[in-house]
C-alpha cells in the first residue's frame, strides 16, 4: 500500500523559512512526477512545484521560483520543498502527491494517483 507522508509545517513570520518532508513507502517512485501542492481556505487546490524523480526535471509555479526549492534524496524515498523569504500568500495546507510511472514532470492535480495528508504552513506576523 501506498503512503505519502508530510512534515516540517508551521508558523513562521514572513521573510521566515521552512523546509517541508514527504516521506513515501510502498512504491520506490524511480520514474514519476512527485509534486507539492497547497490549498489556502475557501480556494482551490494549486500546484506549487514538481519533480521528476527518474531526470529530476523540475518545475514551479511563477509565485514561488527563486524562493522554493524541490528535492529528492533516492536513498530515503523522501522528496522535500525548501521554502524561503515565505509570505502570508504562502498560507495553506500543503500536499504531496505521485504519479504513476511516467516519461515527464507534470503540475496538473489530475495526473497524480496518491496523495499525503498534508501539513499545515501559516505565515503572519
Amino acid at each position: 500500500q501506498v503512503q505519502l507522508v508530510e512534515s516540517g509545517g508551521g508558523s513562521v513570520e514572513p521573510g521566515g523559512s521552512l523546509t517541508l518532508s514527504c516521506t513515501a513507502s510502498g512504491n520506490s517512485f524511480t520514474r514519476n512526477s512527485m509534486g507539492w501542492f497547497r490549498q489556502a481556505p475557501g480556494m482551490e487546490r494549486e500546484a506549487v512545484a514538481a519533480l521528476h524523480t527518474g531526470s529530476g526535471t523540475t518545475i514551479y509555479t511563477t509565485s514561488v521560483k527563486g524562493r522554493f526549492t524541490i528535492s529528492q534524496d533516492k536513498a530515503k524515498n523522501t522528496l522535500y520543498l525548501k521554502m524561503n523569504r515565505l509570505n502570508p500568500d504562502d498560507t495553506g495546507m500543503y500536499y504531496c502527491a505521485a504519479t504513476e510511472t511516467r516519461w515527464g514532470t507534470t503540475m496538473r492535480p489530475y495526473d497524480y494517483t496518491y496523495w499525503g495528508q498534508g501539513t499545515q504552513v501559516t505565515v503572519s506576523s
